[in-house]
């Protein structure tokens, strides 16, 4: 019973020990990164602290071009239209190679008793069906696979900025810290739920959402009132996509500048805090983005006069009727 209890308080111990390790290698090899291989200096010849080591920990807002697919055509800004490949991109195709190459070695060879790759990924998938059930709904789970899909995705390549090589290499950048990839999930998931909202309403249907003529048969004030309600929804339909990638882009572009400037200022015990941090807020802004998708969908499939939120209507109602029938005169 003794060498039980003795175990049972070794284990945390144990466990507490190694990630002390853990922490004090990092800021080990922080130091002797910061000494055996300085940042650049800069133009003066001479390293200036701390305008250098910030610079050399930051990366431009515009992505670096690593194959220009039209030279003779000139490209400028943060937003580009320019055919070309860049260091976002670069390291998208990775992240989604790792994905899926993570994904096909944990299911190749499915099993009734699971393993324990197989095992995470089915606990992460029920996770997330679950979570999307207990938001939306029934209806939400129809939707799974691609907020599944979405939550994955963001969520590695906002990791990826924090594997040492990402940011550090110019050929190397996480994908959503770049505002053009950002706009493109946008614009996918926008184009999503607008085809979603058209199949399920029809194309009468989902526009009689925005533009409410019927209305009219209520009376001209009425009228007048829906037509601006549903004017005013259909340009808040347009700003979606904008505040998607937005708020995806300036969370994950200004961890990475915190902790960039952090890193050049104080070399490597506060980063190492950062990093934890980054890791729970770069989870946090994948879920947002694809909750956000699946709740602007559960939205766009729902009309304005459903009948299941009429009163006498609906499973809830109707079950209800059954159970207590009305007394007989």
């Amino acid at each position: 019973m003794t060498n039980e209890r003795t175990a049972e308080v070794a284990a945390p111990k144990s466990k507490r020990n190694r990630i002390l390790a853990a922490l004090a290698a990092v800021i080990v090899l922080d130091i002797l990164a910061a000494i055996l291989v300085p940042p650049s200096p800069g133009e003066s010849g001479a390293f200036q602290f701390p305008t250098d080591g910030i610079g050399a920990n930051l990366e431009l807002p515009a992505p670096y071009v690593i194959w220009d697919l039209a030279p003779d055509v000139a490209s400028s800004g943060i937003v580009q239209f320019h055919p070309s490949i860049t260091s976002s991109i670069l390291t998208q195709w990775i992240v989604i190679a790792v994905v899926l190459s993570m994904m096909f070695l944990a299911t190749r060879a499915m099993r009734e008793i699971p393993g324990h790759a197989q095992n995470v990924v089915e606990f992460a998938y029920e996770s997330l069906h679950d979570f999307a059930v207990s938001l939306g709904g029934p209806a939400a789970a129809r939707y799974v696979p691609l907020f599944a899909a979405f939550f994955l995705y963001i969520l590695f390549s906002n990791w990826s900025g924090l594997v040492p090589p990402v940011g550090k290499l110019e050929f190397l950048r996480a994908p959503t810290s770049d505002v053009n990839v950002t706009i493109g999930l946008a614009l996918v998931s926008f184009t999503f739920f607008q085809a979603q909202g058209f199949r399920a309403l029809g194309f009468r249907g989902y526009l009689g959402k925005f533009l409410p003529f019927g209305e009219f048969r209520n009376g001209l004030g009425a009228g007048f009132i829906a037509m601006f309600v549903g004017l005013m929804e259909l340009l808040l339909e347009f700003v979606k996509p904008l505040t998607l990638s937005m708020r995806l882009f300036g969370n994950i572009f200004g961890g990475e500048v915190a902790l960039g400037v952090m890193t050049a200022l104080t070399i490597a015990i506060i980063p190492v805090a950062l990093v934890g941090l980054e890791v729970l807020l770069n989870a946090v802004q994948a879920l947002i983005f694809s909750v956000l998708t699946l709740m602007f969908t559960l939205a766009a499939i729902e009309g304005h006069h459903s009948d299941e939120h009429e009163p006498g209507h609906g499973p809830a109602t109707e079950g209800t009727a059954a159970a207590h029938p009305a007394p007989a005169h």
